[in-house]
Formats: C-alpha cells, sequence, structure tokens
C-alpha cells in the first residue's frame, strides 16, 4: 500500500531531489505539494517545486503556495547556498500547469479531510505553514500519521554554531508543531551530515541518460561548490532533504531513538536550537523519534536507482 503524503518544502536544491524521489517511489503517493518561504522568496520556491513537476511530467500534482514569512520574525533566506533563483545550475523548464486555486493550509486541509488513510507530512523547509495549519484545523490532527521534518541538530549547526537553518528560520513554528501531540520524525543535522554522494556516486549518475538525471548532477554540482568552500570536512555532497524521502522508502536504512526534543525560541546565542534529549535526563516525554545514522550507500544507491526510473 502507498504512503500517502504532502511534502512542504522550500526549493532549494536538496528540496528539489527530495521531490524527485517522492515522485519515484513506488511506495509513496505525493498528494500535493506545498511551499514555504526559506531558501529563496516564497514567489521563487512556489515556481521552483512547479518547475521540477513539470520537468518530471507530474502536472498533476496541486502546488500551493503559503505563507510568505516565518510567523513572527523577519524572512531571511539563503542565497548563499542556493544561488539567485534557489535552483541554480541546472536548465530547468517552465510551469505549463496552474498553481493550485487556494492557499497552501486550504491544500492541507482538503488533502488531509478527504484522504481514506491518514496522511503523512514531510516538512523540509521552515515549519511556518505546518504550525499555522495545526493551529486552524485542530479537528484534523487525528487524520495525520506522523509529521517527518528535516531540521535541528544536536551540538551542531549550519547558520550558527548549534543552529540549523529550518529551525533558526522559524523556531516558534517548529515548537508549534513538536509540541501538537502528533507523532514526529526528526532527521537532524547529526544524520543529515553523513547523507553525503562522493565523486564515485555523482559518476555513476551522469552516465544515466535521461533529463532528470541530467538536471539533478548539474543541480548537485552547483550546489556541491558550496561545501567546497566551507569548513566542515565533507568527503562529499551532503543532500540533507532526501533523507526524509528516503526514509518513507526503506526505514531501515536509518537509525535512531526516541528522544524528548525542546526547541529554544529566546536564547541570545541559541535561538532555533534543537534541545534532544538524548540521554533522558529530563524524564519529559519522549515525544520525537530521532534518527541518528544512516547506511550512506544503501541512501546513495536509492537515489541512483530512483533517477534510472525515469528512463522507463
Amino acid at each position: 500500500m502507498k504512503t500517502p503524503i504532502i511534502l512542504d518544502c522550500d526549493p532549494g536544491h536538496d528540496d528539489a531531489i527530495a521531490l524527485i524521489l517522492a515522485v519515484a517511489a513506488s511506495n509513496i503517493d505525493l498528494m500535493g505539494v506545498t511551499t514555504s518561504a526559506g531558501n529563496q522568496m516564497p514567489a521563487k520556491t512556489l515556481n521552483n517545486a512547479m518547475r521540477i513537476l513539470t520537468l518530471l511530467g507530474q502536472t498533476e500534482i496541486p502546488v500551493a503556495p503559503g505563507l510568505k514569512k516565518p510567523l513572527l520574525r523577519k524572512l531571511e533566506t539563503d542565497v548563499a547556498m542556493h544561488g539567485l533563483t534557489g535552483l541554480d545550475g541546472a536548465d530547468l523548464p517552465e510551469p505549463d500547469f496552474p498553481v493550485y486555486s487556494g492557499s497552501a493550509i486550504d491544500l492541507l486541509a482538503t488533502k488531509v479531510k478527504t484522504s481514506k488513510d491518514p496522511v503523512t507530512i514531510v516538512v523540509t523547509g521552515p515549519c511556518t505553514n505546518i504550525a499555522f495549519f495545526l493551529s486552524l484545523h485542530t479537528e484534523l490532527k487525528y487524520k495525520i500519521k506522523e509529521i517527518v521534518i528535516l531540521g535541528g541538530g544536536m551540538g551542531v549547526g549550519n547558520k550558527m554554531p548549534t543552529t540549523e537553518f529550518n529551525m533558526l528560520e522559524d523556531p516558534e513554528s517548529a515548537k508549534i508543531v513538536i509540541e501538537s501531540g502528533i507523532k514526529i520524525v526528526l532527521f537532524p543535522l547529526n544524520v543529515a551530515f553523513k547523507a553525503q554522494l562522493l565523486d564515485e556516486d555523482m559518476k555513476k549518475m551522469s552516465k544515466i541518460k535521461n533529463k532528470v538525471s541530467r538536471a539533478v548532477v548539474d543541480l548537485l554540482n552547483n550546489y556541491g561548490i558550496q561545501f567546497d568552500q566551507g569548513t566542515r570536512p565533507f568527503k562529499g555532497i551532503p543532500i540533507y532533504d532526501p533523507c526524509c524521502i528516503s526514509w518513507l522508502m526503506n526505514p531501515s536504512i536509518f537509525s535512531g531513538k526516541e528522544c524528548h526534543v525542546d526547541i529554544e525560541t529566546k536564547g541570545e546565542f541559541t535561538t532555533g536550537e534543537t534541545i534532544i534529549d538524548y540521554y533522558d535526563l529530563t524524564k519529559k516525554n519522549k515525544n520525537a523519534f530521532v534518527l541518528f545514522d544512516i547506511e550512506r550507500e544503501l541512501f546513495a544507491q536509492q537515489i541512483i536507482d530512483s533517477l534510472k526510473s525515469f528512463s522507463k
């Protein structure tokens, strides 16, 4: 049976690859895509999601725009990482289908309400849309199976020393979602940093002769430059967001544990930090399943196989 999901994203190079995996996965039913402000301005992230679906020939999947800024804070985009378009590096088609007639909140409510089975929500950007949706539609919580989030880190960061971009962008929204009582599956930087594609993987992808694989290779070549210039000792290109979809495709690739997670919203140096109680020191309820490790080779092969599927 296919898992019905809605992908809330802010494309972004790694969001784009997560979207491609979701379409390729034989055990996932991608019911809709909602976009948030984050990696780029909201108009650009919306357009980017639609460009990817146009590339994939999946124009029947509805795409809806979300909130234009974090709940309480000023929007800060990540142009340095994702470029002026948000998807610099690839020659992608412009959208050839219309935007969904309603908002992201409308699309979430409609799809969750009408789904025969409980829906999994995947969040690869800030949690703004999902926090707003949960606040407006408390009556639909019971129809959400789980919320799978890329965000946070235990003692590591990528925008501040201990703070990850998605959580720093809108910590108040993240706190609402984490504390919603819905099952949370969290992919922090501890595992996302390990989700690397090495030169050998890139060579395999370069040999796949279809337009999707060519676009992904072009995106990764552009995205990877940012990590070559960084201070962290990566052997390859870490692609964070696809971890969420990869786990839905095959959970055995990852390992983790139940933990209590808090979100810092007021710290002078730690706003947006995820406080992951790994050793159960607080004895608080374990409100998230947190992933910490990945079988990198299987993850890479999963992406390669997904790209090959577009040749059929």
